[in-house]
């Protein structure tokens, strides 16, 4: 995944030079506005890494050594290099692609204090998308630590608001509505790493036993069969959290992100994690994963 080093910040500046000498030379172009585009596109790529460094910064206020905060700080990073590598996939232009970054980079926020204050992920506990949205962009405007541009603040504001949203709805403008899918798509591609690396326990509080001990819930298995999210309050046993984070996939915008996912077999590794007690989990298990896998082909053979 491509990352923006001194080299390729220094071949910017050069071309901005060589736009500049050209349109000084020819009397009939538009000069301001072609230089002014070329400013724009060197900030960007400075705007991320001064998001970074402030990023860090807001960390210090939380315990890094902590198993579930640094399952977030990894995810973030994670998060942001899937958010660069969809938008890479689509032929998205730089602009899109640094605000991706940022989005990306800024999305899970909110889950810093969520784990301070409950030690936990648990959407009871705090609306994590809608909390991190008011920190940023409430009355002092925490954004402006990240990004000092404020043309974007509505649409990082709505992308971060809905990303977790159960289904993403009410979004009529047309980039903001790419921005948050875009987010969505970056942030499950990233969980598919999360349920492979992390520890169990960090994760649902129990060994991979533990979760393959569960009976899947009739509504939790209605839902994987009508290729659907499954609804938090419907999941019973840790093996329904489970299976649960595999209907999610369902949910997923881009055949690009299909791809990656398919390049990696995520969801054939997430579902043999973990081993089934009972039979007829292990034999659903397998159902759901061939028409998932079956589901993901047909979207990238159908991508436009």
């Amino acid at each position: 995944m491509r990352k923006y080093n001194s080299l390729d910040k220094a071949l910017i500046i050069y071309v901005r030079y060589i736009v500049v000498a050209f349109v000084q030379s020819s009397p009939n172009r538009n000069k301001e506005g072609i230089i002014i585009i070329m400013d724009k596109l060197l900030d960007l790529t400075r705007d991320f890494d001064v998001a970074k460094a402030a990023f860090e910064v807001y960390l210090d206020e939380y315990d890094r050594a902590d198993d579930k905060i640094h399952l977030k700080i990894v995810h973030t990073y994670g998060v942001v290099d899937a958010a660069e590598d969809i938008a890479r996939r689509m032929g998205l232009g730089e602009e899109d692609v640094q605000l991706a970054k940022v989005i990306g980079l800024l999305h899970d926020i909110g889950r810093f204090e969520q784990i301070k204050r409950f030690d936990s992920f648990e959407p009871g506990t705090m609306e994590h998308a809608a909390y991190g949205a008011q920190i940023l962009f409430g009355p002092e405007k925490m954004i402006r630590r990240f990004v000092k541009d404020d043309r974007f603040d509505s649409l990082i504001c709505t992308a971060i608001e809905k990303h977790s949203d159960f289904k993403l709805e009410g979004i009529t403008d047309e980039r903001t509505l790419l921005h948050a899918k875009l987010i969505r798509d970056a942030d499950k591609l990233d969980n598919c790493r999360v349920k492979l690396e992390e520890s169990m326990e960090t994760l649902l509080g129990v060994d991979e036993k533990g979760v393959g001990e569960g009976v899947i819930a009739p509504k939790v298995w209605e839902s994987c069969m009508a290729k659907e999210s499954v609804l938090s309050s419907d999941r019973v046993s840790k093996v329904d959290y489970w299976i649960s984070y595999i209907a999610q996939y369902y949910d997923i915008n881009f055949p690009e992100t299909y791809e990656i996912m398919r390049e990696h077999d995520y969801v054939k590794r997430i579902m043999d994690r973990v081993p089934y007690a009972l039979p007829e989990t292990q034999e659903k298990m397998d159902i759901l994963t061939a028409e998932m896998e079956e589901y993901m082909d047909e979207r990238i053979r159908n991508k436009k």
